[in-house]
């Protein structure tokens, strides 16, 4: 599969979810995962759909693999602690959320034009 066959089926298993189809995107996101075990998008996506559908074993599952392909996302750190927090596990939450917290600040100091309030 090309990196753009993969897209659009990530797209695709989007649009999916966002019409109400979540098992159909499930199996959209589980091929591209099984296409390419290196997709964080695919992955990140998994685990959102997983998330929203109340399933924290297979929302966590999803995310540690994302999270293993890049711990610097500030948005797979959010999902975890997400994730934690819905599990019970205050802890472990907010490690992540201090984490994403982290990256929005590393961010913001790359990036201080993208964050003004306009005001110049």
């Amino acid at each position: 599969m090309t990196s753009d066959e993969l897209q659009t089926l990530i797209d695709d298993a989007t649009f999916d979810y966002a019409m109400g189809e979540t098992e159909a995107a499930i199996g959209k996101l589980a091929r591209a995962t099984e296409a390419d075990p290196k997709s964080f998008a695919a992955w990140h996506a998994l685990a959102e759909i997983h998330f929203s559908s109340r399933k924290l074993d297979e929302a966590l599952h999803a995310a540690e693999h994302a999270h293993a392909i890049d711990d610097q996302d500030l948005f797979i750190n959010t999902t975890l602690s997400r994730i934690w927090m819905e599990r019970g596990d205050k802890a472990t939450a907010e490690k992540y959320g201090a984490q994403a917290k982290i990256l929005s600040w590393k961010d913001q100091l790359k990036n201080p034009e993208e964050q003004s309030d306009g005001i110049n």
